[in-house]
């Protein structure tokens, strides 16, 4: 009996230490129309939360959030409709405007699938009108404390309206974040998500996103430049507006800008630890019609019976805001430190696999409590039991385990045995 299990998991080991994996990680940026404060159609969380479920990021970034409730709020839709493992990064309220009144509730946020990524640091660059914040992020790897892989992610809302003016404020506000950009590596990955309210590639401040001569480059991955406004040519990555009909709050007039971004470095490309996916940019219930030029985006003008997105789809983003999100996929070649399993297997779960003295697991079915967990090491033999109590949340003691991989197996039940990695 010894020997079938030496054999068992001596196979598992194989399968594991052959594994390379490339994960996928989805993006998505999205005005959320003075959310919650904006409540002219009722609602709007059933539809928020109906988008999300569809598409499912792993990174959610927005604009236009009004206050700590509607942060919440978010969160609590996040975790519901995509991942319980969501968290939030700090809700800080803008503070580009403390000089004149706090009169900006326009907040920038991003909501994250904790069991893939967490938080190293979250920096605020000021201007004259609203923060850039930036959130640097980390894949969570197994071996992310000797190969880290880092993203700086910046949300952001520019200046909006036409005019001279207001494209030399959006300038300056580029300007600003240039001046940090200087400190971030040369080689650093660099996320940008926004509501640049830009009406061509020529204004400055786009033209200083895109200058060669920076600390950091940015590139449009769809590689769509060009004088996008009232330009049914560009239809394709059209954001605004999503609405024909007044009293709905926003903006009306039907679709016919590009307004919202999400721009990488230029090395996320190409050549990054963790690069772009080529043709995963999509504006998010764009079916790219266009009859849906300067239409409303749930009209029969801007979808088909072989349309990608939904009349259903499009009924929801219709409905939440004037603004379509904004989607891409990242890629790197990595290991998750959970292998997934908060996802795949979610009756028991491990905290992380790469641990130090501590092994922490989480029991969502009635029937793991009160039992015990066999540790068995890479060569098949049992080295530990842990007995389990009857709390959800549970972590043990393994500073008499030695460097190594371990299995964890509930003998009494069909289950599949969880790898952890003791690294002292």
């Amino acid at each position: 009996m010894k020997k079938k299990i030496s054999v068992f998991f001596a196979t598992v080991l194989l399968v594991y230490s052959n594994v390379s994996a490339q994960e996928t990680f989805k993006v998505m940026f999205y005005n959320l129309l003075n959310y919650p404060l904006e409540d002219a159609v009722p609602g709007r969380e059933q539809d928020l939360a109906y988008i999300l479920a569809d598409y499912q990021p792993d990174l959610f970034l927005v604009c236009e959030l009004n206050n700590i409730t509607g942060a919440n709020s978010v969160l609590n839709i996040t975790r519901s409709a995509i991942n319980p493992n969501f968290e939030m990064a700090t809700y800080v309220s803008n503070t580009s405007d403390d000089n004149f009144g706090d009169q900006n509730d326009l907040q920038n946020l991003l909501y994250y699938n904790s069991s893939k990524f967490s938080i190293q640091e979250e920096i605020i660059v000021p201007t004259d009108l609203r923060d850039f914040n930036v959130y640097k992020i980390r894949l969570n790897t197994v071996d992310q404390d000797t190969n880290p892989v880092d993203v700086y992610v910046i949300v952001c809302h520019l200046k909006a309206s036409s005019g001279t003016l207001n494209a030399q404020r959006r300038f300056e506000m580029v300007a600003e974040l240039d001046v940090f950009l200087e400190t971030l590596p040369a080689d650093a990955n660099v996320l940008l998500g926004g509501d640049l309210n830009l009406y061509t590639a020529t204004e400055p401040a786009f033209q200083e996103l895109l200058d060669s001569s920076d600390a950091i480059t940015f590139a449009d991955p769809p590689d769509r430049i060009g004088s996008w406004s009232n330009n049914v040519n560009y239809v394709d990555v059209f954001t605004q507006s999503t609405r024909t009909q007044t009293g709905l709050g926003g903006t009306t007039g039907g679709f016919d800008d590009r307004f919202d971004f999400i721009l990488t470095s230029e090395n996320m490309l190409s050549s990054a630890t963790i690069t772009y996916v080529p043709n995963s940019y999509k504006v998010y219930g764009n079916n790219g019609l266009t009859s849906c030029y300067n239409s409303a985006i749930n009209s029969s003008n801007c979808g088909n019976i072989d349309s990608v997105f939904s009349f259903e789809i499009r009924d929801a983003l219709h409905n939440f805001s004037d603004h379509l999100p904004v989607t891409l996929s990242l890629q790197a070649d990595v290991t998750l430190s959970n292998n997934d399993y908060l996802e795949t297997f979610q009756k028991i779960a491990l905290e992380r696999t790469l641990i130090n003295s501590n092994l922490t697991i989480y029991i969502n079915s009635f029937e793991y409590l009160n039992q015990p967990l066999f540790i068995y090491n890479q060569l098949g033999q049992l080295v530990k039991i842990f007995q389990t109590n009857s709390n959800q949340k549970q972590t043990f003691n393994t500073n008499n385990l030695g460097n190594g991989i371990y299995f964890i197996k509930l003998n009494e039940h069909n289950t599949k045995p969880l790898k952890f990695i003791v690294s002292h």
